[in-house]
C-alpha cells in the first residue's frame, strides 16, 4: 500500500498544529504561574538574526495552510500577522487545523505532478507537487514548531517530547 499525499500532509500538519496547541498553553500556564512578561516571551529568539516565537508560530502555520491549498489548486487563504498574545497564537493554531482538515483525499490525492508556482522575493519558480511537499513544505513546518517549542523551552517553559510529538 503506498502512502497518498493527503497522507502524507493533512493528518501531519494537523497532528503537529495540535502539538503546538499544547506547547502554546504551557507556555501561557508558565507565564501566569511565574508573572512573567508576556511580550518579551512573544518577541524571544534562540539567536539575534532569529525570527521571534511569534513569528516562528506564524510561519509554522502558513506552511500548513499554503501547502494544503497550492497541493489542492486552491487559493492561498491570506491571514493578517497581528497576533499579539499567545490567546490570539492558539485560535490562529486552531483555525490552521480547522482548514487543514477541510480538504479530502479527493483534493489533494494526485497532486505529485501538479505544477506548483511558487514566488518568493519577487523571483518566480516551479515545483512539482510531491517535491513541494516533501522538500519544502514538511522541513519548513517542522522547522518552524521545532524552533517555537526550542524558544519557549530555552526560556524554562516546561517542556518535553511528549508535548512536542502530541500522539493522537
Amino acid at each position: 500500500m503506498s502512502l497518498s499525499m493527503h497522507q502524507a500532509s493533512a493528518p501531519v500538519f494537523i497532528q503537529g498544529l495540535n502539538s503546538l496547541v499544547v506547547v502554546l498553553d504551557k507556555g501561557a500556564a508558565h507565564i501566569e504561574a511565574k508573572s512573567l512578561d508576556h511580550a518579551a516571551l512573544l518577541q524571544a529568539r534562540l539567536f539575534p538574526d532569529m525570527f521571534p516565537f511569534i513569528r516562528q508560530v506564524q510561519i509554522a502555520t502558513d506552511f500548513a495552510k499554503g501547502g494544503m491549498a497550492r497541493l489542492a489548486g486552491v487559493e492561498v487563504p491570506a491571514w493578517e500577522d497581528t497576533d499579539a498574545s499567545f490567546a490570539d497564537l492558539k485560535a490562529r493554531v486552531e483555525r490552521t487545523i480547522a482548514y487543514v482538515g477541510e480538504f479530502t483525499a479527493a483534493q489533494v490525492d494526485g497532486s505529485e505532478a501538479r505544477d506548483i508556482t511558487l514566488v518568493r522575493r519577487g523571483e518566480t519558480s516551479h515545483v512539482a507537487g510531491q517535491a513541494y511537499l516533501l522538500q519544502q513544505v514538511l522541513p519548513n513546518f517542522y522547522f518552524h514548531r521545532t524552533t517555537a517549542y526550542a524558544i519557549l523551552r530555552h526560556n524554562g517553559v516546561e517542556l518535553g517530547k511528549r508535548d512536542f510529538i502530541a500522539a493522537v
